[in-house]
Formats: C-alpha cells, structure tokens, sequence
C-alpha cells in the first residue's frame, strides 16, 4: 500500500506526494502519476502533512503571527508572498532561490555571508495561537481582501490564474 497525497485544488496543480515501503510500487505510481500530467514526489520517510502542506503550514503560521502582532493587515501579507516569495517559488524552490541569493559563490557564499542572519530571523518566527481574536482579524482581513467577491468567483480567479501560470511554466522548460 502507498498514500499518493494531491494538493489543492488537484485538478490544476500537478503535485502528488508519494511515500510507501515499496520501491517498486512507487516507481510504478511515479509513471502513471506523470502520465496523467502530474508532479510526483517521494518522501524518503513519512510526515504529517507530507511536503506541501507542512510548508504551506510553516508560512502560514508566520504569515498569522505577523497579523496578530500587529505588524502587518491580512491582505499586506498576502500581497507580500504573492509579489515577492511566492512569485518567485512559482518558478524554483526554497533551496534554489537561497542558492541564487548567494551570488556566483551559490550556497555556500549564502551560509557563510547570511546564514547567521537567517537564524536570527528564525529564531523571531512566531508561534501564534487561533485566539478568539486573532480569529476575527483573519476573518475580517481575508473578508476585506475579498472586497465582496464570493468563493466562487475567488476560486475562478485563482483557477484562472493558475492556468495561466501552468501555461507558462511549460514554455519555461
């Protein structure tokens, strides 16, 4: 038995998380799973919420801590990952984008140069908890960010625009 994880919304992300004891199986999953278009990707070992969504977690929980401290609005932090990291995630990963970041000395010009400064920035990474209020100030944020568009219509703006991206990306390769 393996567990073959999507990410949403499935039917226009192509990731698939991969994890089971049998290589075998999993290469046979692999196959099938890009033939059908998708991206699959293995887990060397299990873990709640795979890759993605501990990612999509670890950022969100941030991206919470900066509203409930008061150091930014809901829709501040969203224009914020959507025109500055995420723009840049769409076309290379975390590792790859660092990797860049530290010039023609790649990785290891970053870690020697920034690396300390990278941890101080981890260290201040917030733990917030979904208090009563800082429930309402996601609430009333991602309500004012909607400014009056219902799911629906957010979700075809998204599928939209996800579409367009994937159309992209394959001119990209």
């Amino acid at each position: 038995m393996i567990t073959a994880h999507p990410f949403n919304p499935p039917h226009l992300v192509p990731l698939v998380e991969l994890f089971g004891p049998d290589d075998a199986i999993l290469s046979v999953a692999e196959q099938v799973y890009r033939g059908l278009g998708s991206v699959p990707v293995r887990l060397k070992k299990e873990a709640v919420g795979h890759i993605a969504n501990r990612l999509a977690s670890a950022l969100w929980r941030e991206a919470v801590h900066l509203v409930a401290e008061g150091i930014a609005d809901v829709e501040a932090v969203d224009i914020a990952l959507v025109n500055g990291p995420g723009l840049r995630w769409s076309v290379l990963g975390a590792h790859m984008a660092y990797h860049l970041g530290g010039g023609p000395g790649g990785m290891t010009s970053y870690l020697e140069h920034l690396g300390p400064s990278q941890e101080k920035r981890w260290a201040d990474l917030g733990t917030p908890s979904l208090t009563s209020g800082v429930r309402s100030q996601l609430i009333l944020g991602v309500e004012t960010e909607a400014a009056g568009r219902s799911i629906p219509e957010l979700e075809a703006e998204r599928d939209a625009a996800l579409i367009a991206l994937a159309k992209l990306r394959k001119l990209q390769k």
